[in-house]
């Protein structure tokens, strides 16, 4: 029996929440060229709930934006990291 918090059922068993990973999932597309995008995602530490993913967003992507000069992030939402549909 799990000490904390409920478990997650994925199909394959039961998944601890600590063991989610949640990433800040965004869209980003060049300055110059808006209709060229791109799906990035900034994986944060397991435990992180969606809540605090949500709260903490804003100085990931201020860095993330910081750190790829010519993009602007047009979306992002907060998910798990292992999604692929960005």
């Amino acid at each position: 029996m799990p000490s904390r918090g409920a478990e997650l059922n994925c199909g394959n068993g039961s998944v601890e929440p600590e063991d989610i990973v949640i990433a800040i999932l965004l869209t980003a597309c060049l300055i110059g060229e808006p209709s060229t995008c791109r799906d990035d995602k900034i994986a944060l530490h397991p435990g992180i709930s969606l809540t605090q993913c949500l709260m903490t967003a804003p100085p990931h992507l201020a860095q993330w934006s910081q750190e790829h000069p010519g993009w602007h992030v047009e979306r992002w939402q907060c998910g798990n990291a292992s999604r692929q549909d960005i």
